[in-house]
């Protein structure tokens, strides 16, 4: 490439006022190498997304934003999860930058990857993705529920990069492709794939938590997973379609047993495979329409189309 790319680093925050202080000065020192080596313009920025925080965490990007020409702030009117603030930020930076990378605040991420990013987006992809080269840091049950989930997700026919979560880089291209796509159930990391161009992967290891806790719960965590099965994949609706027809033909068959066994003088009062039966069929019965709600659900939210976020303020409006 002829010129430096105008590059700016998005950093949904939500409630990060222990964490802030510490890997904001991270995140400058890392792009002021790159721009010293010449990769990047001077130009590039670090653009903290404050999503309705309700502690002084906007307050804090406001100073920072004040103090040094590389930082930027961005806050949502009220808090709208994670993959809506990471959008939010990511389409506001599509308006000024070459290339956009986006990660978490808390520091877990490797920031050196940032450079590697780079370097992949001049040698010509469009699309990095960060992916964790182990998961060390993680609990035995937190590894292997994740690890599973990725496989489950392939399993469903969903595109997606293994170990891989919202730590990437895409460019104003990819940027311009991710923004075509309107649906308001968000699984970020789902979508980039299918916007396709040509990509790659860094790998990184993730470390613990500068400072803070992470407020992604289980409970929080079960529903994100969910959330990425059904908004990418139907194929548990095509499961439910066949085990409806498997458990039809038992009940057929169970039919043909009733009637042979009347007229061979074999009838019996039947309560506890009657029991059975009716625990059987209601429990499949209830687990199909639980599932066709949750679609009929993402139907009833898209329909509505309300708006994703709404931004409140920018720092450099106040410039």
């Amino acid at each position: 490439m002829n010129t430096r790319p105008n590059l700016w680093i998005v950093i949904p925050c939500y409630n990060e006022q222990e964490v802030l202080p510490l890997t904001a000065p991270l995140f400058l020192k890392e792009l002021q190498q790159l721009i010293d080596a010449g990769k990047v313009a001077s130009s590039s920025k670090i653009c903290f997304i404050n999503d309705g925080s309700t502690d002084k965490t906007w307050e804090l990007i406001s100073e920072l934003a004040a103090a040094h020409e590389h930082y930027e702030g961005l806050s949502l009117s009220c808090n709208r999860g994670h993959q809506n603030a990471l959008l939010a930020g990511l389409m506001e930076a599509r308006t000024y930058c070459d290339a956009c990378i986006s990660t978490d605040c808390d520091g877990q991420d490797d920031i050196h990857a940032i450079s590697k990013m780079v370097d992949e987006y001049l040698a010509g992809y469009d699309v990095v993705y960060g992916v964790r080269s182990k998961r060390e840091t993680d609990t035995a049950f937190k590894r292997m529920t994740a690890e599973g989930y990725y496989k489950v997700l392939n399993m469903l026919g969903v595109d997606i990069i293994f170990n891989h979560a919202d730590y990437r880089l895409l460019s104003s291209r990819a940027l311009d492709g991710l923004a075509e796509f309107n649906e308001v159930n968000l699984f970020l990391r789902g979508l980039v794939p299918l916007v396709g161009y040509k990509s790659t992967t860094v790998t990184y290891e993730r470390s613990e938590r500068m400072a803070g806790t992470s407020h992604y719960s289980l409970t929080k965590m079960l529903a994100f997973a969910f959330d990425g099965i059904t908004s990418l994949s139907i194929k548990p609706i095509h499961v439910i379609a066949s085990l409806g027809a498997m458990f039809s033909l038992v009940g057929f068959i169970g039919i043909i047993w009733a009637i042979v066994s009347v007229f061979t003088g074999y009838t019996m009062p039947g309560w506890a495979s009657m029991v059975c039966f009716i625990c059987l069929f209601g429990g499949l019965q209830l687990l199909a329409l639980g599932i066709i709600g949750e679609y009929i659900g993402k139907i009833y939210l898209e329909v509505k189309n309300r708006p994703r976020f709404i931004v409140a303020e920018r720092t450099w409006d106040k410039q």
